[in-house]
């Protein structure tokens, strides 16, 4: 797994594929919560304009994802 991504919509992918796992009970929510830490740090600024994500991302991920999302960077 990269941790930088310069195609928006390689990294909405990847982020939308790392929740789904989640979501599917494929992975814990730690694990979950150690890779988008990093997968967020690596691209903040690709990820987040004005402290909400970016709409090229949202239209990928759906409102579920993005409050997944959200709650892991908001907690650290």
């Amino acid at each position: 797994m990269r941790k930088v991504y310069k195609n928006p919509k390689e990294l909405a992918t990847c982020l939308k594929d790392l929740v789904d796992l989640y979501l599917d009970d494929l992975m814990t929510y730690e694990k979950l919560e150690e890779k988008v830490s990093k997968i967020v740090e690596a691209n903040k600024n690709s990820i987040y304009k004005n402290e909400v994500i970016n709409t090229k991302l949202a239209n990928v991920l759906g409102d579920l994802r993005i409050d997944v999302i959200n709650k892991i960077v908001k907690d650290k």
